[in-house]
């Protein structure tokens, strides 16, 4: 006599059970990211309106300042705040920086001077580019009267070693905001 054996079979899954699983891990994942932006966005934008605060009170002293409409063709200029009778506090965002990404608060009085500069937003490289956040660099534009220009155009700007580019946008964003608080009249 011969045994039959059954054979038992394991059943793979179908393709619709496979993009039914993709789908909602997919979707728990985008609701979590969803809920985790949703909670931090207050705290995240909270921390870089402190920082704009402390950078404007760093390259102009003031009581307050409100922020008043630009009216002006330059588009690395992002924000005008009115200091007072001290003068302006400009946000520039100037092009032509290594990594393309740099925030920059400058401080002008009524006679044109720059009061001040701080780098409030940088992905330049580190060590090198983003050296451009450091007294050092930076204090070297308080008092400037003019055209910022590094060393090596025939300005009185030191570049950071090995980030002239950076040096370079940095100074270009100087101008603007210059140029834009006189603009403002």
């Amino acid at each position: 006599m011969s045994e039959t054996k059954a054979v038992e079979t394991k059943k793979e899954p179908g393709m619709a059970q496979l993009v039914i699983i993709l789908f909602a891990i997919s979707a728990i994942t985008a609701l979590l990211l969803g809920l985790v932006n949703m909670v931090t966005t207050p705290a995240i934008l909270a921390n870089e309106k402190a920082k704009n605060e402390r950078a404007m009170a760093a390259v102009l002293p003031a009581d307050a300042y409100e922020k008043v409409e630009y009216t002006g063709d330059d588009t690395t200029v992002n924000a005008v705040y009115k200091a007072g009778d001290a003068g302006y506090v400009i946000q520039v965002s100037p092009g032509g920086s290594f990594s393309g990404t740099l925030s920059i608060m400058v401080g002008v009085d009524p006679a044109g001077t720059v009061t001040g500069v701080e780098v409030v937003k940088t992905a330049e490289t580190s060590g090198l580019g983003a050296n451009a956040g450091k007294d050092a660099f930076k204090g070297q534009f308080a008092g400037l009267t003019g055209t910022a220009a590094v060393t090596k155009d025939g300005g009185s700007i030191d570049a950071i070693t090995g980030a002239t580019i950076t040096s370079r946008a940095v100074c270009n964003g100087v101008n603007s905001a210059v140029a834009a608080a006189a603009s403002m009249g």
